[in-house]
């Protein structure tokens, strides 16, 4: 007799002593002996059973030493004999066991194949079975058999056996029959009251309060239990494919799925792949691939579908969306003469496969699952129905995920094109929720309302990169120049060998626009250059190309030149502007990360633009908060932090220099304003402005501040190398001139300069602290963190 999980039956820890016992089945035996079952078949079969057990007592009393189980071998299996029928035992899955412990002493012979087919220790594990859950569930049959107060706590318990023939695991639902079993108290075991089962009832997770009511060991078990195993490895699959379907995708939902479909197909080789086309283009005969985690296709990204389909799976799939079984793929191929498509099932060793079409939320897209296998008619149009429940909720996952992917690209859009920055967002959720309320309520005047803060403090910084416009001409003004000197040089080589007085009268316009160029260039000059290139010059060159072979060459050496798509030389432009780019994207990313940082101390609104340069807002007080107390210590923190984070992002700019092909400096400019003010969401602009007339002063200084001059001088305010704070009140320079004298402690900032600035129009009595930066040699820009920033100001 094969035993199994005795291991188990000893270690686990129960309030029963488990005693194996055949009572009930010896008691069944000795009720036919008696004298009214004379003519009964079993009557004289029962007499000589009865007389053998007998000589057994232990087998009647009960044991707890298993290892009596095979002394007994032969007399218990003939016991047992009338629960396991022969006539029964390659079909039914069955074993005589032990409760609460798994241990199995005696089974049907589908049963043995099943667990000789998995192979291992064959140990019988409980899926989701912990111990002491088993000690709770035997504390309920105790309730139930012993005073009589059944628990329902019946719940279903699965094995999972691996079945290597086939290189699947296979689900089996286990019923217990408990016929044969009997419970009673041991004379330590504690009085369960009606109070103490009501306790146990309101408190099915506390262990120890059943280990009170129910101490180890303090109940005796005698008997045995029938295990019945039914195969639900279909069931199991298709609920664990709907369970893989409905959850949300994390990456891994095409090995999931494959898995699932090997067990429910019990094929170890198969393979599931799935595509999502865009067929809005199908009528041209084309198909864009959006999506692929496909089985068949490579890195295709758009399909020409006659050249790669024959016309019946184009006209299956794609226009009437129905599935499609291939049952013998080289049939396939001989078919269709060897199409695109009957080559990749060849090529990736698909002898058999399943193509279904699921169209999603949008029209214009279409799923395509695929299910494939090695061998020819191990998928036919037979097993395909055995998907008829599956491919519903394959349809239900194909359009949530693309309602997902709709909803990243509405994210994508609303963070790089109209985004609503995190610290405000709950105002608008507010906002539709309110609009959204008043139309189900019928609310005839539902009008979606304006998005106000009111009494935030306003931060505005820039760090302008410093002649700018004048280093764009420059290198416009030395594209051009090469380009007409490079003109002239093909000009004056076709003069030589064809005497065309037209050349010489080209080659001095080009001259004389070449002068133009070097003294000084005027508004409209670079396009009358360019269109006189296009309309005259290279209509010429067209003819020179044809002169001889050397001139070809001087033609095409000049056109090398020019790039592509602008077709002009654009080499210092390009250079300027991808310093400019590189530059900005530096910057922009360093004060992005650092925002994540500051936003953690206390929420406020943040709004950054790329310009020749980065300028940023800020706006912070109670109204932008939902949660959190206001209090005007971060206020300070943020202009302290808007210092320090200036200056670090001089010192990114000033290393960046030497890497890019265009040397830019950096101008540093921070406007302070002591009052509050209220910004209003503009819908038709779709981002915040100040609210208010007296507000827009601060809107008129920060858009000419930075084109400002010291007063009485011509000299500009901001300047590379320097970070100009502009204020209005003098408490304001005080509390800057705090933040200063910290960073000068830290070796960040040099010495400052106390200004006065020119009247602009319509704003006077301006004024400003300049401060030299010290830049920093290290890859770390300042030993300063946040953490002692803010210490700074407590």
């Amino acid at each position: 007799m094969v035993i199994r999980n005795l291991k188990n039956a000893i270690d686990i820890e129960l309030p029963l002593q488990l005693n194996v016992s055949f009572k009930k089945v010896y008691e069944i035996y000795k009720k036919y002996t008696e004298d009214g079952y004379k003519n009964h078949p079993f009557h004289e079969s029962s007499k000589i059973m009865t007389q053998r057990i007998e000589e057994v007592p232990e087998l009647i009393n009960g044991f707890s030493d298993l290892s009596l189980l095979e002394k007994h071998e032969e007399i218990i299996n003939f016991l047992l004999d009338g629960l396991f029928p022969e006539v029964l035992t390659t079909n039914e899955i069955k074993a005589a066991t032990v409760p609460f412990s798994f241990t199995s002493f005696k089974y049907t012979k589908r049963f043995e194949d099943i667990l000789a087919n998995a192979g291992g220790d064959g140990f019988l594990h409980a899926r989701n079975f912990e111990d002491e859950m088993m000690y709770i569930y035997a504390c309920t049959l105790i309730l139930a058999m012993v005073y009589n107060n059944p628990v329902d706590l019946k719940r279903p318990f699965f094995f999972d056996i691996p079945d290597n023939n086939l290189g699947i695991t296979k689900h089996y639902r286990v019923a217990f029959n408990g016929d044969f079993m009997e419970i009673e108290p041991t004379p330590n075991a504690p009085k369960i009251t009606k109070e103490d089962i009501k306790l146990l009832l309101d408190n099915f997770h506390d262990i120890e309060l059943w280990k009170q009511k129910f101490p180890p060991n303090s109940y005796t078990f005698r008997g045995f239990g029938i295990m019945n195993l039914f195969d639900v490895t279909t069931d199991e699959t298709i609920t664990s494919i709907k369970d893989n379907l409905i959850a949300r995708d994390d990456g891994s939902i095409a090995e999931k799925l494959q898995n699932n479909l090997r067990d429910f197909y019990a094929i170890k080789d198969l393979k599931v792949g799935f595509s999502v086309f865009d067929i809005s283009n199908i009528n041209q005969g084309k198909i864009k691939v959006m999506r692929s985690e496909s089985i068949v296709l490579n890195q295709e990204t758009q399909i020409e579908c006659n050249h790669y389909f024959c016309s019946f799976i184009i006209n299956q799939l794609f226009t009437e969306q129905k599935s499609i079984v291939i049952s013998d793929t080289s049939v396939y191929k001989e078919r269709t003469e060897g199409n695109a498509f009957s080559l990749k099932l060849e090529e990736k060793n698909i002898g058999s496969i399943i193509l279904i079409p699921i169209q999603t939320t949008s029209k214009d897209d279409l799923a395509l699952l695929e299910i494939a296998a090695p061998e020819p008619y191990q998928l036919n149009s037979v097993n395909k129905e055995k998907l008829k429940d599956i491919i519903p909720v394959f349809k239900a996952a194909a359009e949530r995920n693309s309602e997902e992917f709709l909803n990243i690209l509405e994210a994508t859009i609303q963070e790089y094109y109209t985004s609503i920055h995190p610290s405000v967002k709950w105002r608008f959720y507010d906002a539709a929720q309110n609009y959204q309320n008043a139309l189900l309520n019928k609310d005839e005047e539902a009008r979606i309302e304006k998005i106000t803060f009111d009494n935030v403090y306003p931060l505005y910084g820039q760090l302008d990169i410093k002649g700018s416009s004048k280093a764009r001409n420059t290198a416009i003004k030395q594209d051009l120049s090469t380009q007409l000197k490079a003109a002239v040089h093909v000009l004056n080589e076709a003069c030589k060998i064809e005497k065309l007085p037209i050349y010489n009268e080209l080659m001095y316009r080009v001259k004389e626009y070449l002068t133009e160029v070097e003294i000084g260039m005027k508004a409209g000059d670079e396009v009358a250059i360019l269109s006189f290139l296009k309309r005259e010059i290279y209509p010429t060159f067209n003819h020179i190309r044809e002169i001889n072979t050397a001139m070809h060459q001087v033609v095409d050496d000049y056109l090398d030149m020019l790039d592509d798509n602008l077709q002009v030389i654009y080499d210092k432009r390009k250079d300027y502007e991808s310093s400019v780019t590189k530059l900005n994207e530096r910057l922009a990313k360093y004060i992005d990360k650092q925002q994540e940082k500051a936003q953690a101390i206390f929420p406020h609104y943040f709004e950054r633009y790329k310009t020749d340069g980065v300028e940023y807002n800020m706006y912070i007080g109670q109204s932008i908060t939902k949660d959190k107390k206001y209090d005007s210590l971060y206020l300070y923190n943020l202009r302290l932090w808007q210092l320090q984070t200036t200056y670090e992002m001089e010192n990114v700019a000033h290393k960046l220099r030497k890497e890019l092909p265009h040397d830019l400096q950096v101008a540093s400019l921070i406007l302070v304003h002591s009052n509050p003010l209220a910004i209003e969401f503009r819908m038709d602009e779709k981002q915040f402005d100040v609210d208010g007339a007296y507000n827009i002063r601060y809107e008129i200084i920060k858009k000419r501040i930075d084109k400002a001059h010291i007063k009485g001088t011509e000299e500009r305010l901001t300047a590379p190398g320097k970070i100009s704070i502009v204020y209005s009140h003098d408490r304001d320079a005080d509390e800057y001139i705090k933040y200063i004298k910290y960073l000068q402690s830290k070796n960040c900032l040099g010495t400052y300069e106390m200004l006065d600035i020119e009247d602009l129009q319509g704003v006077s009595g301006l004024k400003a602290i300049r401060v030299e930066v010290i830049y920093q040699e290290t890859t770390q820009t300042s030993g300063v963190t946040i953490d002692e920033l803010i210490k700074e100001l407590k």
